[in-house]
């Protein structure tokens, strides 16, 4: 429905989104190791040995010996670093891209990542929820990327963001108008029970975490929806005129505008 492209957002407690960086670095390097075949069947294997197999989790099947590589409860949370093919991986790192920079200020570096593993691991609980005696494996950032996409509307819903409305239409909008259509669309086809091979379920469950998280997670003074109080100084009056600042400090503007 919208790609995300740009937002004009500058980061103002960090000096670079270093774990953003890193989570995009990780995801592209495991996409590489598991999905070029430089090994037979190494795809596979990492499948059903990293994805997240409800019925697995939830002791009603067990993996071949050969498969059990991690305890299965690890699977919750790597199974975000496993992706199908290259588009599924380059629309979860755009959205990472995007949007990610602007949490992981409002975070800080060390609770992004632990909020971005919470993400994942609400997602995957929340696909387990509605379908606890799937054999399929879950696998894909998605999860995690919508636990941004909840945070990033909590934080910034005015921000104005270049999108690709149906793929091929730019358009500057408001970030709360394409990101509250995009949980409508992944909440319409959970009700509708969409049967795509898509978990519907993991994006609403990771939206749902990352806009509850970010409220108590974010660094301490950072305004929610937007909200930055600035409290106005106070201007001495002196025979009708402002004082005049002495030197060294900064002329202060006229608390009237000039007709």
């Amino acid at each position: 429905m919208f790609i995300p492209l740009h937002d004009a957002n500058s980061l103002k407690h960090i000096k670079a989104q270093y774990v953003t960086l890193a989570l995009i670095g990780v995801n592209v390097a495991v996409y590489l190791a598991v999905n070029l075949d430089l090994v037979s069947g190494a795809y596979e294997a990492a499948v059903f040995s990293f994805g997240y197999i409800p019925a697995v989790v939830n002791d009603i099947v067990e993996l071949p010996p050969g498969r059990v590589i991690i305890p299965e409860e690890l699977s919750l949370v790597s199974y975000a670093f496993l992706h199908g093919s290259f588009m599924h991986l380059a629309s979860n790192m755009l959205f990472l891209w995007v949007f990610g920079d602007n949490v992981e200020d409002a975070l800080g570096h060390v609770r992004f990542l632990v909020f971005y593993l919470a993400c994942a691991v609400a997602g995957a609980l929340a696909h387990g929820f509605l379908v606890p005696d799937s054999t399929a494996p879950l696998i894909g950032a998605s999860g995690a990327i919508s636990g941004i996409i909840g945070a990033y509307l909590i934080l910034h819903p005015k921000v104005r963001i270049w999108v690709l409305a149906f793929g091929r239409i730019p358009l500057r909008l408001p970030a709360a108008i394409p990101l509250l259509l995009w949980i409508a669309f992944q909440l319409a086809n959970v009700l509708l029970d969409a049967d795509d091979g898509v978990s519907w379920a993991a994006h609403v469950g990771g939206f749902v975490a990352g806009a509850v998280l970010v409220v108590v997670m974010r660094r301490r003074g950072v305004p929610l929806f937007d909200r930055d109080i600035v409290l106005p100084k106070a201007v001495e009056i002196r025979e009708g005129r402002p004082e005049r600042p002495a030197d060294g400090e900064d002329a202060k503007p006229m608390p009237w505008g000039r007709g």
